[in-house]
């Protein structure tokens, strides 16, 4: 891994003492015993701090993995200081359109090393140009996130991406293509994947231990979809405050409007502002899809029912997504079924099974959704290479299910899908939601 070089104050070179003629001005004798000066200091012994060479818990600067941020506002802060606690991280830089948070990050950053070397920017070429950094966190608006993650692995980054990491069903492939052509590691925040008790029910279910498995059960938290909106004009904001060109980014252009200038009231996915199953409901979707074994492919049917929307894979599973009838565990539920006995848990830590000997052996309780172990994950991956738990080709599927999902909510009928073609057979009107047009300059 690669750190940032610091200069040093210029130090008065030191005379050349190798063995031939003296110096001018130095006679022999002199010379002599200067030469044999410096050959003692060479064979003393060097004092290092511990912490320098990678002791005392410490890793060394050479060792560690060299971080950036893009669009770090409140979930970004919360995953950046995530990130600060891991002993094996320098964070060197950091990326936003707006004044005020870039400012902040840099204050953060700088406490946390005692310096002022964290470097600003508020165009994210200008953070990916730079060859130092090994890895980005991107946690912008939804709007951003498939176009900034691809800009960095074809930077040469890594990429941590906070979620919905894609618009639509386009940009969801483009996204595993692109993380799979350049070899980059890519971890979506999908959190859950990395916490014991969503762990242990999908073993549970992905083992057998729940016989063969028929049903999984997601909370969407909410299935509206709603189509971008034109918000009145409002003066917009000096460019060096916000740059609400680059806060559009891709998006179709539109007026300023201070509701706009949060990336949770922008477009989630598909110029989609309610976004469907797509914010919350991806954590729950994409852990039923690794339930089923079913990371690199999505279900084929969806259809609404009533208050619910029901889906069926190839293989039979059926996946519901719906907000009530569960258990009091938590926000963020799954509840996996099979012929021979069923598992429910949420963000309180707590299982709940039909049988208590399914529980046996479960791990110790996290409640809440932290990401440290997530990050952790993803850290370990950038440095073994190896693929993370919320992979891109597993990103791609779990959203293309989202994606698809909403596309039947909208459209208020069921709808078909070939996961290998990757196309509604069929259905123009569904087709024609699998993408949309960037906004100049900004391409995939």
């Amino acid at each position: 891994m690669k750190t940032v070089s610091t200069s040093s104050p210029e130090r008065p070179a030191t005379p050349n003492l190798a063995l031939g003629d003296p110096p001018a001005g130095l006679n022999r004798r002199r010379f002599l015993r200067a030469a044999a000066q410096v050959g003692a200091l060479l064979m003393a012994p060097q004092v290092v701090r511990g912490a320098v060479l990678g002791r005392d818990g410490g890793v060394a600067p050479s060792d560690r993995i060299v971080l950036g941020g893009i669009g770090i506002g409140g979930r970004g802060t919360y995953d950046l200081g995530c990130f600060l606690e891991e002993p094996d991280i320098n964070f060197v830089a950091v990326c936003d359109v707006k004044a005020s948070r870039r400012e902040a990050i840099k204050r953060k950053a700088d406490t946390k090393y005692g310096n002022q070397d964290c470097a600003t920017y508020h165009d994210l070429r200008e953070l990916l140009a730079r060859t130092d950094i090994d890895a980005v966190l991107i946690a912008t608006g939804p709007n951003w996130h498939a176009t900034a993650a691809c800009l960095a692995a074809n930077a040469g980054k890594d990429v941590y991406c906070e979620k919905p990491c894609t618009k639509n069903i386009a940009q969801s492939l483009e996204l595993a293509d692109t993380f799979r052509r350049t070899g980059r590691i890519f971890q979506a925040g999908t959190q859950r994947r990395s916490l014991p008790n969503f762990m242990f029910a999908i073993d549970l279910a992905r083992r057998g231990k729940l016989g063969k498995l028929h049903t999984l059960y997601a909370h969407p938290a909410g299935l509206a979809t709603v189509s971008s909106g034109w918000l009145p004009s409002e003066t917009e904001p000096d460019k060096e405050q916000v740059d609400w060109d680059l806060y559009l980014g891709p998006a179709a252009w539109r007026p300023f409007n201070k509701k706009l200038l949060d990336g949770f009231n922008f477009e989630k996915g598909g110029g989609l502002t309610g976004g469907g199953c797509l914010e919350w409901g991806s954590h729950c979707v994409d852990l039923c899809q690794w339930a089923n074994d079913a990371d690199l492919t999505s279900p084929i049917e969806y259809e609404p029912q009533g208050n619910e929307l029901h889906a069926r894979y190839a293989n039979g599973v059926k996946l519901v997504l719906r907000d009530n009838g569960w258990l009091p565990l938590g926000s963020c539920p799954v509840r996996f079924e099979g012929s021979t006995g069923w598992v429910e848990t949420g963000d309180d830590g707590e299982l709940v099974a039909s049988n208590e000997a399914l529980l046996i052996g479960k791990k110790a309780k996290i409640s809440g959704y932290p990401a440290n172990l997530h990050i952790r994950n993803f850290l370990d991956c950038v440095r073994s290479r190896g693929q993370t738990r919320a992979s891109a080709d597993a990103a791609c599927y779990s959203h293309i299910t989202c994606h698809a999902a909403n596309i039947s909510l909208f459209l208020n009928r069921k709808v078909t899908y070939d996961p290998v073609k990757n196309e509604f057979p069929g259905d123009e009107p569904a087709n024609r939601m699998r993408s949309e047009a960037l906004r100049e300059p900004w391409r995939l």
